[in-house]
């Protein structure tokens, strides 16, 4: 099939069925996509070829760098892409420098063209998604686990499975026990990133943290990587610049180990995807740590820095030395506000809350099963996920907005960006909204749940719980998975479904886990409400 490109992995896809033109909505070429397929063709090839030959440490970082930077909003820079390809080709000719002098070669360990995924049958192809997209959703899980020194065997070899699998002409009875396996591992993998961030950085705790930035120099870090943070804080201690949080660095304020530095001082915007309005006359460097990165505009070009996987086109790249001094210098160039000014959320708030991670909830699980027994929390929602700036996600607003007195809302992700700065009160003396961080800690959700349905005598079906979900990216689809590999049942999901799940699949998970499309706020708080 002829086409300048086909991408399909995100929400906001073009038309809601692709990108196929010259560039993508998220602002990725049509040159950078094909590159993106030619890096996971590489990767399978490499995967293979491990499949008889010894992988190393190695081995295993290339292979969650690759994946990770094949997710949406990390990489538009083509020539880092092409040396990840070269790096991922030189890897599997020193696994199995045999292929390549092979007299009679086989082609197992072949580059795989991703086009014979694209062009395959429709439900092969969705489902052959569902692992593609979940296990690069839980490669930057793996990825910043690495990061702080914590690994799985477990987790590790599952990615050589997994892209194996890609390459096989299997079926749909045989694909569908993978795609659930994608769910079962990444419990596995974010059960290890908590373990790595809470023994790394302390346990989190509840916080208020302003959105007014002080005058002087400041720095805003973006992104998921919490290790980047604390260098940042310690390479900045004691040079009069200030650190502001920015998108899903927001629960960095609830750990002790990096709260303890009084120049992180609060978290700066809303969503990220209203960065380029937000940062276009922002006097201070904006550091980019993981995906969350849009096209840059010239307005702010000159201020932006990226580090990790992240990379886009003559910005500055912090290397694998972390040596913050090209930011820090910028900062202090800049020299930030001359007064101290004030910002709001989406709705107005002048601050927001966080650090409501899965040992502050259960500190008070007594509380709260004693207040369900008395009929004072009648329902607890799971409003969270990855946000886009497709218009339908104001529905996640006024879902929040019409949750009765009674009912406690749990959020994640940076979908919450959308209700976050509300002031929804409390319910016998527990704060009606409460963030749970990150999206790598809907770990920390199922945690409650599973301690809550123990509590209360039940099962986690059973629970006043309802789950409705945004989904933007591919880590939003490795969490769908676990969700779903745990057995739970009835989650709404918007704004769209994905593109990638065919009628049948869509069928499957309607039948088995009773999925179902986001309604009107009215109409699906009146249905959980009554289920």
């Amino acid at each position: 099939m002829n086409r300048k490109m086909f991408c399909f992995q995100c929400e906001q896809t073009a038309s809601c069925s692709g990108c196929t033109g010259n560039i993508g909505v998220c602002g990725k070429t049509a040159e950078t996509a094909a590159l993106q397929d030619q890096l996971t063709g590489a990767l399978i090839g490499l995967a293979r070829a491990c499949s008889s030959n010894q992988k190393t440490a190695d081995t295993d970082r290339l292979i969650l760098e690759g994946l990770f930077t094949t997710i949406t909003n990390v990489n538009f820079h083509d020539k880092t892409i092409k040396k990840l390809i070269d790096d991922v080709n030189e890897e599997k000719n020193r696994i199995a420098p045999g292929c390549t002098a092979c007299a009679s070669p086989c082609g197992n360990t072949d580059y795989y063209d991703m086009n014979r995924l694209w062009d395959g049958p429709e439900d092969i192809r969705s489902l052959k998604s569902l692992i593609l997209f979940g296990i690069r959703g839980m490669a930057a899980y793996a990825y910043h686990a690495m990061i702080l020194g914590y690994t799985s065997d477990k987790v590790n070899n599952f990615f050589y499975k997994a892209l194996y699998v890609l390459a096989e002409d299997w079926e749909m009875d045989e694909l569908l026990p993978v795609v659930m396996e994608v769910g079962e591992v990444n419990l596995a993998c974010m059960e290890l990133l908590d373990r790595a961030n809470r023994e790394t950085f302390g346990t989190p705790e509840p916080a208020t943290v302003p959105l007014h930035v002080e005058k002087g120099p400041f720095i805003v870090i973006t992104g998921h990587d919490l290790y980047d943070l604390k260098l940042l804080l310690e390479q900045t201690a004691d040079k009069g610049i200030n650190i502001y949080t920015h998108g899903e660095m927001l629960p960095a304020h609830s750990y002790p180990e990096l709260k303890k530095y009084a120049h992180l001082k609060g978290n700066f915007g809303t969503a990220w995807q209203n960065q380029q309005k937000e940062f276009a006359d922002l006097p201070a460097p904006i550091l980019f740590t993981t995906n969350c990165l849009m096209p840059v505009k010239p307005s702010y070009a000159d201020r932006v820095f990226t580090t990790e996987v992240v990379s886009y086109p003559e910005m500055v790249h912090i290397g694998e030395d972390r040596d913050f001094t090209p930011v820090i210098e910028k900062a202090l160039a800049l020299g930030g506000f001359a007064e101290d000014t004030a910002f709001t959320g989406i709705n107005g708030g002048t601050s927001v809350t966080t650090g409501f991670g899965h040992n502050a909830i259960l500190a008070v699980a007594e509380q709260v099963v004693n207040a369900v027994k008395a009929g004072k929390i009648r329902h607890f929602f799971l409003v969270g996920g990855c946000d886009g700036a497709r218009p339908g996600r104001n529905y996640y607003t006024e879902f929040v907005k019409a949750t009765p007195a009674d009912t406690l809302i749990l959020t994640l992700a940076c979908g919450k960006y959308r209700f976050n700065d509300l002031d929804l009160g409390t319910v016998d003396g527990l704060p009606r909204l409460m963030d749970m961080g990150q999206c790598n800690d809907a770990y920390g959700a199922i945690k409650v749940a599973v301690a809550l349905a123990e509590a209360l005598g039940c099962q986690v079906g059973e629970l006043p719980l309802s789950m409705v979900l945004s989904w933007y990216e591919q880590k939003a689809v490795c969490i769908l998975l676990t969700l779903l590999h745990l057995g739970i049942k009835g989650i709404r999901l918007g704004p769209t479904l994905p593109a990638f799940i065919s009628p049948n699949v869509l069928q499957f998970l309607v039948d088995h886990y009773h999925i179902a499309p986001i309604s009107t706020p009215e109409e699906d708080l009146k249905t959980l409400l009554e289920e």
